[in-house]
């Protein structure tokens, strides 16, 4: 089962994207040093006392019949449906409003855990007012300051105590997971079909048919096991308007997460498009294996080394993919889709392979000779041992002299080398810095 969903609604102003920034912490990093790798602030995953959650920021709950409001009330509708515990933020500078008392009546009627955070209690006047939200019925109020970050421990534990018992336990089946992702009428569903050659999931040309993410157990000749998740496609956030598409993308990113692998599905027919680059990120900030799936491939021309200039694109606008292999299929003809669970099966072997710490270090003082380590303001970087610490994905740890020194591009020059010696194709590598103590 996935980690536990936690919703923030409230009516608007009241703080809400405060305390939802000040629950992530830093959790919510962009990788910034690829080209490339880009993510919406839909949700993130957020962790207190070693439990993980994921966490629904909503737009403010209002009365009005404005389709722009309606609009955000059926974005917090699903919110809440989605949510294991619903968050619900107020404020005491501007007290107890109607529009609470509205939201709180609501809130009721989805019978599920509701935490009552009172925001804005910066100062004894302020926390006064905490009293009065007792009123709504939900229970003891939480007085925090979103601005200053005071109150969310004792929040935090009752958000805590009312998670399913069961939230935080994963599958526990040695079956290989994958997912497809990308954005709507790339053909995830007709893939899906296509490798089981029957009619499981509907398909549909209908950008977003598929809203929920749908497991799919199978096996193939050779007796593996698989289990694949398709996933509803993920839309531009500006165009974001039916109620369920924007949620159809949190559950998108639940797949991700119980995957193993991620099968990034593009479009021959239309190329590349800014929207799959952001996709692709989701999947490479989840550290997952990655295979590059061209669908519709029985439907271009291939005149004009169509195949080697498809192939040098999705290198360029996907440069931080490099280790992900490319594979041109189509789900009408099932052309190559016989590769792909020899491809999957290759791909998780390299994601849990293990590297003996002795070869790991003929590695690294090759490389070192090759390419000396370099120098900032007279002094130079020392790089004393390499080791791995984990796996799914490799993870290795380099300790050095002074972490400041391990330039960026020589970490990338370290990882090449790895990826040249051992074979980790389809999967990406963490290299952790850690000076020597």
């Amino acid at each position: 089962m996935s980690i536990p969903i936690v919703a923030l609604v409230g009516r608007p102003n009241v703080g809400k994207s405060t305390v939802f920034n000040r629950l992530i912490g830093e959790r919510l990093s962009i990788v910034e040093d690829e080209p490339g790798v880009t993510r919406d602030r839909i949700y993130a995953t957020a962790s207190w006392l070693s439990r993980e959650f994921r966490l629904i920021d909503t737009g403010g709950i209002d009365l009005s019949d404005e389709p722009l409001m309606n609009q955000v009330r059926y974005q917090a509708e699903i919110a809440m449906d989605e949510a294991d515990v619903i968050v619900f933020v107020v404020s005491a500078r501007e007290g107890l409003t109607d529009i609470d008392e509205n939201i709180a009546n609501q809130l009721h009627r989805t019978k599920k855990p509701v935490v009552v955070a009172v925001n804005k209690t910066d100062n004894p006047e302020e926390r006064l007012q905490v009293f009065d939200f007792y009123a709504l019925g939900h229970g003891e109020p939480f007085p925090v300051s979103g601005a200053h970050g005071t109150g969310f421990g004792d929040l935090l534990d009752e958000v805590i105590a009312n998670f399913p018992e069961d939230a935080s336990h994963q599958d526990e089946d040695n079956s290989i997971k994958f997912s497809f992702i990308g954005r709507p009428n790339v053909g995830k569903s007709s893939l899906v079909n296509a490798i089981l050659n029957e009619q499981r999931v509907i398909v549909s040309n209908i950008e977003g048919t598929t809203r929920e993410a749908v497991d799919t157990y199978f096996t193939d000749e050779d007796g593996n096991t698989f289990t694949m998740i398709d996933t509803a496609g993920i839309r531009k956030r500006g165009k974001v308007y039916e109620k369920t598409e924007k949620y159809s993308v949190l559950r998108a990113m639940s797949a991700i997460e119980r995957s193993d692998i991620v099968c990034l599905v593009l479009d021959a027919e239309t190329g590349i498009r800014e929207q799959d680059k952001k996709v692709a990120g989701y999947a490479y900030e989840a550290n997952k294996g990655i295979v590059i799936l061209v669908n519709k491939w029985d439907l271009v021309d291939k005149s004009d080394n169509l195949f080697d200039s498809f192939t040098k694109d999705i290198r360029q606008e996907f440069q931080y993919l490099s280790f992900a292999p490319i594979l041109f299929v189509s789900a009408e003809t099932g052309q190559r889709l016989n590769r792909l669970p020899e491809l999957l099966v290759t791909i998780y072997e390299n994601r849990n392979r293990r590297i003996q710490s002795s070869l790991l270090n003929d590695v690294l003082m090759d490389a070192v000779a090759m390419n000396p380590t370099p120098t900032d303001k007279g002094r130079r970087l020392k790089i004393f041992y390499l080791t791995q610490v984990a796996v799914n994905p490799p993870t290795f740890v380099v300790f050095v002299n002074d972490k400041e020194l391990m330039h960026f591009s020589y970490e990338r020059f370290l990882e090449n080398q790895l990826r040249q010696s051992f074979y980790f194709d389809g999967t990406p590598l963490r290299l952790i810095v850690r000076e020597r103590e």
